[in-house]
This record gives structure tokens, C-alpha cells and sequence, in this order.
């Protein structure tokens, strides 16, 4: 495909939220890594991506990996959909392994090849080291790129949001929110969570931050459809989600069975979705691990695979 060699004007999603509480329906999102392998840039490209954007997703976002190590294929990626697929899509961008100058230069590379979403995290240490180390002249803290990226402007900020609380934070999970909140008051405009498997989490993590701390900005559950016991096994122990008692038992009964593990994986899912939409959730934002047939199952499932079903309004 020959891209085009005009950039694509494209909404900032907190716009996209707005016209979907506008109009009364759910805002869906997909997110996609960053393939290690040739083989898995052409899967994703020529698969994956247009298996999933018959769906009309809202927007997609990339994932920036471990120590800040796909910073340059990250923008490359989401510029890629954009200019393919017309589709806003939003950089991951951390704190890990930069400097406040590298970070700025980045933003402003992104500008201009007109990534205007960034989703801002502190990120993840790279692989073998012992936790987060601050960099001379970097950031600490995900807030502190938040201050920036609004300061830089032209951009619509998204932040993470972990309804169980951080893996990190000892002092409990009220502290942990009380921090997002203080992200969402350096200028982030929407929060996307962690997964969770109980959907009581995401509820008494909502309730939390909307009742005691007033945050008004659109608060999306991050889904994630199980396609193994054993994968989803590696998940939870890396991001600290809990696994409810009766999901553990079914799924010790699939470790052998991948297929029957996805198949479950897809109602599963599909049961979360329905009850967080009936809670008036603003929109889901699915982990796709880089796949389309259980997402795009899911979404069928809940009437919201049409064109124009999700909310999405185009500019």
C-alpha cells in the first residue's frame, strides 16, 4: 500500500470520549506491542490490523517497550495507521531510560509526524535490572511527564490506572489512587486501567476516584480476552491482577488445552464487557496481544462489531 504524502489530521481522543458520551455509546480501542521479528511486523500489518480495522475502532494505541527500548518504532507504528488506516492512534511514552531533553525531543518528533495522543507512564525497567532507577536528569515520576507533555501542548494525555493499586505501591491502593488523581490534576485528560479479572476491582476503583476525589475525566477498563492458562498466568504475576477463585479453577482445568482456553477466554470476556457497559463504563479498551479472532469475537458478541456501533465519530 502506497502511503499517502499528506499526514492525516487526527482527533485528540478526549475528543473521541466526548462525542461518545455525546451520543450515548461506548468508545472501543485496541492496543498492539511492538513485534520483535520481521515476521511479526508483516502478521500484524497484514492481518491483524485489517482483520481489526473493519471493527472501526476509535482509536489504537502502541506500547513502548521495556526501558524505553521501541521509542523509535513506536511512533513508527502509530504513524503507520494513521497514515494507513486513517485511525487516531496513540504512543506510549515512559520515563525510563531518558532524560528530560531526550523526552521533549521525542514529543516534538511526534508532533510532527502527527502523533497527538500520548498515553504517559513511567514505564517499565529493562529486563535483568532491579527495579525503577531514576535517570540523571530524568523523571521519577509519571506525573512529571505528564507536566511536560501538557506544557509542550497539542497533545491529548492519557494515564494509567491500576484497580487493584500498583504492584509497587506498598502503602495501599487508596494511596495509589490518590496519586493518579494527582496525574489527572497535572493535565491528563482520560485514564486507561490495568487488567482485572472482577469487575468489583474496576467498580470500587471508579467509585473511588469519582465520589472521594472528584475526577470527572473518562475513566476505560482494560480488557483482555485469555487465550492460555499459562499466559495469562505470566500476566497477572507481572502487573499484581488477581486471580478470582473460580477463574483459577476453570482455567487449571485448560492448562493442556490453548483452544479450549481461548474459546473460554472469549465468553469470559464477553460476560466482563456486558456487565461494565451496563455500569455505564465510557468505553473498553482491549489488549489484542497482537491477535484479531478473540477481540473481534468479543466485540461481535456484544453487538458492537458494526461501523458505526462503537461511537466512533470520524472528523
Amino acid at each position: 500500500m502506497r502511503l499517502p504524502q499528506t499526514l492525516p489530521i487526527m482527533q485528540f481522543i478526549r475528543d473521541i470520549y466526548a462525542a461518545g458520551r455525546g451520543a450515548g455509546k461506548p468508545v472501543v480501542s485496541f492496543e498492539f506491542f511492538t513485534p520483535k521479528t520481521e515476521e511479526g511486523d508483516r502478521t500484524l500489518f497484514g492481518k491483524t490490523m485489517p482483520a481489526l480495522a473493519r471493527l472501526n475502532p476509535a482509536y489504537c494505541s502502541v506500547t513502548y517497550g521495556a526501558g524505553g527500548s521501541t521509542r523509535d518504532k513506536t511512533l513508527s507504528m502509530v504513524d503507520r495507521i494513521q497514515r494507513e488506516y486513517r485511525i487516531p492512534a496513540m504512543a506510549h511514552l515512559t520515563c525510563v531510560g531518558s532524560t528530560r531533553e531526550a523526552i521533549a525531543g521525542m514529543l516534538v518528533q511526534a508532533k510532527d509526524r502527527g502523533v497527538v495522543n500520548i498515553l504517559a507512564l513511567r514505564g517499565d525497567p529493562p529486563a535483568g535490572t532491579s527495579g525503577f532507577q531514576q535517570m540523571e536528569g530524568g523523571f521519577r515520576f509519571a506525573h512529571e511527564l505528564v507536566t511536560l507533555t501538557r506544557k509542550l501542548g497539542g497533545f491529548s494525555i492519557g494515564v494509567a490506572g491500576f484497580p487493584e493499586g500498583h504492584i509497587e505501591c506498598k502503602e495501599g491502593k487508596e494511596v495509589d489512587w490518590r496519586r493518579l488523581q494527582a496525574k489527572i490534576g497535572c493535565g491528563a485528560d482520560f485514564v486507561i486501567t490495568q487488567i482485572f479479572f472482577d469487575n468489583a476491582f474496576f467498580y470500587e476503583f471508579r467509585d473511588y476516584l469519582v465520589r472521594k476525589l472528584g475526577v470527572t475525566v473518562p475513566i476505560i477498563p482494560g480488557i483482555i480476552a485469555i487465550q492460555s492458562a499459562a499466559q495469562i498466568q505470566r500476566f497477572t504475576a507481572l502487573c499484581g491482577a488477581a486471580i478470582p477463585a473460580a477463574l483459577r479453577a476453570r482455567l487449571d482445568t485448560l492448562v493442556d488445552d490453548d483452544a479450549a482456553a481461548a474459546e473460554f477466554g472469549i465468553e469470559f470476556a464477553a460476560q466482563q464487557c456486558e456487565d461494565l457497559l451496563r455500569a455505564g463504563v465510557p468505553g473498553l479498551h482491549f489488549y489484542t496481544l497482537n491477535k484479531s479472532a478473540s477481540t473481534a469475537r468479543v466485540l461481535a458478541s456484544l453487538g458492537l462489531d458494526g461501523p458505526v456501533s462503537n461511537g466512533h465519530v470520524k472528523p
